[in-house]
């Protein structure tokens, strides 16, 4: 027996190495995070008779406001509504869509989230400059509101509550921006309690239809909860989804609202919001008529969450300052022309934005837009991370 014992150590020595080492294992491939935008709002007809009546447009059949739009108030809304809307559809809109065609059209861009703080019930310009996203997240100050019944209207002057609504977009119809100081008279309830009515106002008078909507809210890990279903929070995050189709083509979207303080002192406090941001990774964000927020040194967090999660920014000079896209990973396209900013924003004049406009390269700007409208040039900066295609 004595000879095999060499053997037999060795088999025994083997035997134990191999016990002692980590046993290779094949990695199990990661299930994919759960989409926070990915559950769809109550399927109801409720929005889009609300938001057709408040567009002065004629109610589909069962419409709970049939009775109101027989009313001369509610026809005197619908011939103001047609003759202001006729201003832009035939002046601006066709030379922005073109713009959408010619510049903002790479799949990284068309297939990209939407990003855009400092909104307002903007809903407008987000779908003609990005028509085809699939998601839409827009972020103000203003409470995001509740949906107007007919109920609502029938025990109000219908004269003089449509004429209040007319003058919630007016401001964006002639000057393609909504004023802060009128926002806040306005959507704090002497014409409505927040932003919704004139979201739907909007996105049914500009081709849409609108398939539900819900309450919901932002909670403290950074989901999308209805409202109501969370702990509530001192930083709030209070929004509404609002989803819809594209009646040309039947394409989907969803868009959220989303009421959250941006400035430095609240953001950083709002760990529910600032892990929302995780999910703006790879957005393409929009800034227009932003008061100049992020020039100022209370609101660099947004700013800086901003450049870190964007793939691409469309803005005018209200948005980030120049500097920051002057290095890689920036490539930036600027169109139309600088001039200092207009009104008491003169004092924010951005030198090396001026300089960048008068080197070669820029293009034309086929409409106005922002600050100083019809007053003074406008511009836009397209800036993208890589080359997106």
């Amino acid at each position: 027996m004595t000879p095999f014992r060499p053997m037999l150590v060795l088999c025994l020595s083997t035997l134990l190495l191999s016990c002692s080492r980590p046993a290779k294992t094949v990695a199990a491939s990661q299930p994919a995070p759960p989409d926070i935008f990915a559950e769809a709002a109550p399927h109801s007809r409720e929005a889009n008779d609300a938001g057709r009546f408040l567009a002065g447009l004629p109610g589909a059949e069962g419409s709970p406001f049939a009775d109101l739009e027989t009313q001369e108030a509610w026809k005197v809304h619908r011939r103001e509504l047609d003759r202001a809307w006729s201003g832009i559809e035939t002046k601006s809109l066709p030379a922005m869509q073109q713009f959408q065609a010619k510049e903002l059209s790479a799949p990284a861009i068309v297939d990209a989230r939407v990003f855009y703080p400092f909104s307002g019930p903007d809903a407008l310009m987000l779908t003609v400059f990005f028509p085809r996203n699939p998601v839409y997240v827009m972020v103000a100050l203003e409470p995001p509101g509740t949906l107007p019944t007919a109920k609502h209207f029938a025990k109000k002057d219908l004269g003089k509550a449509l004429a209040g609504v007319r003058e919630t977009v007016s401001d964006e119809l002639h000057r393609s921006f909504f004023i802060t100081r009128q926002m806040d008279r306005q959507f704090r309830g002497q014409v409505t309690d927040g932003l919704l009515p004139p979201i739907l106002l909007l996105l049914v008078r500009s081709g849409h239809t609108i398939q539900g909507y819900r309450y919901v809210q932002i909670d403290h890990t950074g989901q999308i909860i209805p409202r109501g279903t969370g702990p509530t929070t001192e930083t709030g995050n209070k929004g509404v989804q609002v989803d819809f189709v594209t009646d040309s083509d039947g394409s989907a979207h969803r868009l959220y609202y989303f009421s959250t303080n941006l400035a430095d002192q609240r953001l950083k406090n709002n760990t529910g919001f600032l892990a929302f941001m995780a999910e703006m990774k790879g957005a393409t964000t929009y800034f227009k008529a932003t008061s100049y927020m992020t020039h100022k040194p209370e609101f660099s967090e947004i700013r800086d969450q901003v450049l870190a999660k964007s793939v691409a920014v469309l803005q005018d000079d209200s948005g980030i300052p120049y500097r920051y896209f002057e290095a890689e990973p920036w490539h930036v396209q600027l169109y139309g022309e600088y001039e200092r900013p207009y009104g008491s924003f003169r004092w924010l004049e951005q030198k090396d934005l001026r300089k960048a406009y008068d080197t070669p390269g820029t293009k034309p700007l086929p409409f106005q837009i922002g600050y100083g409208f019809r007053k003074a040039p406008s511009n836009l900066l397209f800036a993208r991370k890589g080359d997106l295609k």
